[in-house]
C-alpha cells in the first residue's frame, strides 16, 4: 500500500513538473529575452507556484489550519488557473501555424514590372543599320525575376515568431484569468437559491407544497469560513422553508479548527427543524466530534436513523466513506419496520446509493457530493463516477435530486457549475 502511495506521489510530481516546464516554455522562454526581468521572474514563479499547490493539496493531512491557509489561497487558485491556461494554450497551439503563415503570404512582394530603357538617338541609328551588316547582334539576356520559394512562405521571420508567441501567451493568460476570476467571484458571493418541484405519488394532500431546503458541500476550511456560513444561513432563513437538510461535506478540518466557523448554523430556523447527515469529508476530519458539535448547535444528526414528519418519513444514512471505520450506511436501521404506505425521503450524501434506495422503496433521495463537476470539463469526469451529477432524475419508482452544493473543494472556483441552495417543493398527486 505504501509503495502504491509513493508511486502515485511520484507520478503526480512528474506530471506537475512536465506541465510547468511546458508553461515556462510558452509563457516565459518564448516571449522574453535571456536575462531579462520577465525571464527571471517567470522562472521563479514556475518553481514557486507548484510548491504552493502541493502544499495546499497535502495541507489538511500535514499542517495545522494556520499553515494550511498560507498555502491554500495561492496554491488552490493556481491549480484552477493552471487548468484553464492549459486549455487555452491548447487552442493556441492549433492556431499558431495559421497565425505564422497568413502574415507571411500577405507580405509577399508584388511581381516586378519591366521598365522601358531610354536609348540614345545615335546608338539607335547604329542598331538600325546592324541588319545590313549581315549578322544580327545578340540581345542581352533578360534578368531573371525573383522566384517565390517554399521557404519564403513557411519560414516566418524571428520577429514574426516572437509576435505570435506573445499574442498566444497574452490571449491564453487573459482568458484563464477571466474564467477563474469570474468563477471565484461566484463562490465568494455565495450560493443562489434554486427552486425544484418534485411530485410524489404517495404524498398526502395535506403535505402538498411542503418545502425542504437542501444544502450540501459547504466545505468550511482554510478558504471558506464563518462569513461563508453566515451567507448560507441568511439565504436559507430568507426562503422560510418547512425543513432544512444539510447533506454532508460540511467541513474540511477538525472541530477545534473550524467550530467557530460553523457556529452560525445555530441560527437556522424552520418549522420542522434542521437535519444533518455525514459526507465523506467528515470522515477525513473526524465524523463523531462533528456529529456531536452540530447537535449542540441545534441541528439534528440522522445516523442511519429516521423521523416521522407530517405526511412523510425523513431518513438519513451515514456516508459510504464510513465503511472503512465500521460506520457506513445501514439501510435496514434507517428504513426498516416503517409503513411502506408513507412517503419516504432519504438524505444520502453520495448519489451512488440510489440503487439501494430503490430496493428499499424510497420515494425521493436528496444528495450532493458531485459539486456538479465544479470546474468544467470536470462534469464529464463526475459523470463516470455518479449516476446523476446534478438535477432531478428518476430511477424506477424513486426520484433522485442532486444539488451542486453551496461551497467548493480545493480551488474556491466554479466554472459551468454554479453553487446553489435548493428549495425542493413536494407536490401531492392527490391535491
Amino acid at each position: 500500500m505504501i509503495v502504491l502511495v509513493v508511486l502515485g506521489a511520484l507520478l503526480v510530481l512528474a506530471l506537475l513538473t512536465l506541465v510547468h516546464w511546458y508553461l515556462w516554455r510558452r509563457l516565459v522562454r518564448d516571449v522574453s529575452a535571456p536575462g531579462g526581468l520577465w525571464r527571471r521572474a517567470g522562472t521563479v514563479l514556475a518553481v514557486v507556484l507548484p510548491v504552493f499547490s502541493v502544499g495546499a493539496l497535502i495541507g489538511n493531512r500535514a499542517f495545522p489550519m494556520s499553515v494550511q491557509r498560507f498555502f491554500a489561497w495561492p496554491g488552490f487558485l493556481w491549480l484552477a488557473v493552471l487548468l484553464y491556461l492549459m486549455l487555452a494554450l491548447g487552442v493556441g497551439e492549433l492556431l499558431r501555424p495559421l497565425l505564422l503563415r497568413l502574415p507571411a503570404r500577405r507580405a509577399e512582394p508584388a511581381a516586378a514590372v519591366p521598365q522601358a530603357v531610354a536609348v540614345p538617338q545615335g546608338a539607335a541609328a547604329k542598331e538600325a543599320d546592324a541588319p545590313s551588316a549581315g549578322a544580327a547582334a545578340p540581345s542581352p539576356a533578360p534578368e531573371a525575376a525573383p522566384s517565390r520559394t517554399a521557404s519564403s512562405l513557411t519560414a516566418p521571420s524571428p520577429e514574426r515568431r516572437l509576435f505570435v508567441a506573445r499574442a498566444v501567451a497574452i490571449g491564453a493568460s487573459g482568458a484563464a484569468a477571466a474564467v477563474v476570476g469570474n468563477g471565484a467571484y461566484g463562490v465568494l458571493r455565495g450560493p443562489k437559491l434554486k427552486q425544484v418541484t418534485v411530485p410524489l405519488a404517495k404524498l398526502p394532500a395535506r403535505a402538498h407544497g411542503y418545502r425542504i431546503a437542501v444544502v450540501s458541500d459547504i466545505h468550511l476550511g482554510p478558504i471558506l469560513g464563518r462569513a461563508h456560513t453566515q451567507r448560507i444561513v441568511d439565504t436559507i432563513n430568507g426562503a422560510k422553508p418547512d425543513l432544512i437538510t444539510i447533506v454532508g461535506d460540511l467541513v474540511d478540518g477538525s472541530v477545534p479548527e473550524l467550530g467557530r466557523d460553523a457556529e452560525p448554523l445555530a441560527q437556522l430556523r424552520a418549522r420542522d427543524g434542521a437535519f444533518f447527515v455525514t459526507g465523506n469529508h467528515e470522515y477525513f476530519s473526524g465524523a463523531e466530534p462533528w456529529v456531536d458539535f452540530v447537535r449542540e448547535l441545534g441541528v439534528h444528526p440522522l445516523q442511519n436513523a429516521r423521523v416521522e414528519l407530517g405526511g412523510f418519513d425523513l431518513a438519513g444514512i451515514n456516508d459510504v466513506a464510513g465503511e472503512r471505520k465500521g460506520d457506513g450506511p445501514d439501510f435496514g436501521r434507517a428504513l426498516g419496520d416503517r409503513d411502506p404506505a408513507r412517503t419516504a425521503v432519504l438524505l444520502s450524501h453520495q448519489p451512488v446509493t440510489i440503487h439501494d434506495a430503490v430496493r428499499h422503496g424510497v420515494d425521493l433521495q436528496l444528495s450532493g457530493h458531485t459539486h456538479g463537476g465544479q470546474l468544467w470539463p470536470g462534469n464529464f469526469i463526475a459523470e463516470l463516477a455518479n449516476p446523476t451529477v446534478a438535477g432531478l432524475e428518476r430511477y424506477g419508482d424513486t426520484q433522485l435530486y442532486v444539488t451542486r452544493g453551496a461551497g467548493a473543494w480545493g480551488p474556491p472556483v466554479r466554472v459551468g457549475a454554479p453553487s446553489d441552495i435548493t428549495i425542493v417543493t413536494l407536490a401531492s398527486l392527490q391535491a
